[in-house]
């Protein structure tokens, strides 16, 4: 996959507000706030700021944290790294093709691997599985 790089001026004309503060400057939207919390449609949850599948709805599940939660990443396309803001230490996971924030980590899921993909809904885009 190639990467995807635009500049400041090009993000900002591309997403809304608060896709921009999440994605491009690591924020956090709040708790219970996003529109797929509690989103129990089939489909892929692709990158908001390129289209890059990353998650699939069969590995989705209520965490009960406010944020849509994944057991699993789509093979390749979620890079993790060190995040030590705010006084912890957690791992933030960034889309591999545009280094788009979308959350992080934690080693407590239900999954094979005991996974949880703690997602902002803003950096995510649902495309409903055809019926």
């Amino acid at each position: 996959m190639d990467k995807v790089v635009k500049t400041d001026a090009e993000w900002r004309a591309q997403l809304s507000d608060t896709q921009y503060r999440v994605t491009r400057h690591a924020h956090t939207e709040p708790p219970f706030s996003g529109i797929y919390w509690d989103t129990t449609t089939a489909g892929s949850y692709n990158c908001i700021c390129c289209g890059t599948p990353l998650f699939v709805s069969q590995t989705k599940f209520d965490a009960g944290c406010g944020w849509p939660s994944f057991w699993q990443a789509l093979p390749g396309v979620v890079n993790e790294r060190r995040d030590t803001s705010h006084g912890m230490i957690r791992t933030e996971i960034l889309c591999a093709v545009c280094d788009a924030h979308l959350g992080h980590v934690f080693p407590d899921g239900p999954g094979p691997d005991g996974l949880r993909y703690c997602v902002n809904s803003a950096s995510i885009d649902l495309q409903p599985k055809p019926e």
